[in-house]
């Protein structure tokens, strides 16, 4: 048992360097250097314009990790996992990975240790936001990291909750309306409205069913609805500022709407799970935090909503229905 130990605490402390690796080959597209057949690091070199040595040793420490396999010949093959990295897979991670990997989100874990002294990183959401403005290769990377990750979740979330009796629906913060389109194409009689800010809402896809609303959910009154959703929204601010969007929401909010908070909530129980890790990925480049099912109950109460159910979707995420109080 000790020994077990001894090589959890081992493994842990080195575990950023497979994570690592994994940024670098999604950097150079190592993934689209290899077809079918395979190629050897020096062929996947040649084609991303790198040293093939070090390829080889970052590929070699992949494979063992079960992305990319070690062939007989010498060559590097895909595994299921490793497909997810080539761009031009229909469910594709590669922008994904790419993000995790970028100054802003990497540079906040070297900082871990005054965010977890402070309770906040240096930089919060809104200096994140500022910073992506201010370096746009890097701004279209997390926005293809956006598009692909919602690939995967809007179906899911869509399939979760019956939109079909919903007349207006608001998506506050909602980007550029992945979800909010997705939704409309299930609820035939709805019509919808994205709020944004305006640097967003420029480069939104507006329809004759969804009004483009520019405005900041601090600063700003919200439009009359039935339905309102807010993903992935709550979880980039601390409690005070969620407060403060919920206020907001409910200001707007008609007493027979309801409000669809899709996040993905953190378990009560002890063990693993998917949403302790992305709480610290809150931590440390946000400001931000994931929450309980016990913490969200605790923030409705506050600003005169009531929680009425949470429905699990076929994916990491919750969609928390409450309704005004």
């Amino acid at each position: 048992m000790p020994q077990q130990g001894a090589d959890l605490v081992a493994d842990l402390a080195k575990a950023h360097i497979a994570a690592r690796c994994l940024h670098v080959a999604a950097n150079l597209g190592v993934a689209d250097a290899i077809d079918d057949s395979g190629a050897t690091p020096a062929e996947v070199a040649s084609q991303v314009g790198a040293d093939a040595g070090a390829v080889a040793r970052v590929l070699r420490l992949l494979a063992s990790n079960g992305v990319f396999a070690h062939a007989t010949d010498g060559r590097y093959v895909h595994t299921e996992a490793s497909r997810l990295l080539r761009s031009d897979h229909p469910q594709s991670l590669r922008s994904y990975v790419r993000m995790t990997g970028l100054p802003a989100f990497w540079n906040g874990f070297g900082d871990l240790e005054r965010a977890t002294r402070n309770g906040r990183p240096a930089a919060d959401w809104a200096g994140l936001i500022d910073y992506l403005a201010a370096h746009p290769d890097e701004a279209a990377v997390f926005n293809a990291a956006m598009v692909s990750k919602s690939r995967a979740v809007v179906p899911a979330v869509v399939a979760a909750y019956d939109f079909r009796e919903s007349r207006t629906i608001a998506d506050i913060g909602g980007g550029r309306g992945h979800l909010l389109h997705a939704i409309l194409e299930t609820a035939a009689a709805a019509h919808g409205i994205l709020f944004e800010l305006q640097h967003v809402i420029n480069d939104a896809a507006g329809s004759p069913r969804v009004t483009l609303m520019p405005g900041s959910f601090f600063d700003d009154p919200l439009p009359a609805a039935d339905t309102y959703l807010l993903m992935d929204l709550l979880h980039d601010w601390d409690d005070a500022d969620a407060t403060r969007i919920l206020a907001a929401v409910r200001r707007a909010a008609p007493r027979d709407s309801r409000v669809l908070i899709v996040e993905t909530l953190v378990a009560e129980q002890p063990g693993p799970h998917f949403g302790k890790t992305l709480d610290l990925i809150m931590l440390a480049v946000t400001g931000g935090k994931e929450r309980t099912r016990t913490e969200y109950e605790r923030l409705l109460g506050a600003t005169g909503f009531a929680l009425e159910r949470v429905l699990p979707t076929a994916s990491q995420y919750s969609i928390v229905v409450a309704s005004p109080r």
